[in-house]
């Protein structure tokens, strides 16, 4: 991956629930995989907060270029779980 190609940060905290008193998470399912382009809005995977599932989406338009947390994985809120490489 040349330098200059910025990567995003995929993160959980903009959908986390609002009435949770949770900090903490686990990956439930991933719905695409790396090396996969996807949309802005795209849903990516899901999670779990206090038996809330929540999916979440694409924060911008590329290729998801690495996914940080497995299915099962814990996480906490605001954890980057995967990188988007810009197109």
């Amino acid at each position: 991956m040349s330098s200059n190609t910025p990567r995003v940060a995929v993160e959980t905290a903009d959908v986390w629930p609002e009435d949770s008193d949770e900090n903490e998470g686990v990956v439930v399912n991933w719905f695409t995989s790396e090396g996969t382009r996807v949309d802005e809005g795209d849903p990516l995977c899901e999670f779990q907060v206090e038996k809330v599932s929540v999916d979440v989406p694409a924060p911008v338009s590329g290729i998801l270029d690495e996914i940080a947390l497995d299915e099962d994985d814990e996480f906490e809120k605001g954890e980057t779980i995967a990188w988007i490489r810009r197109e």
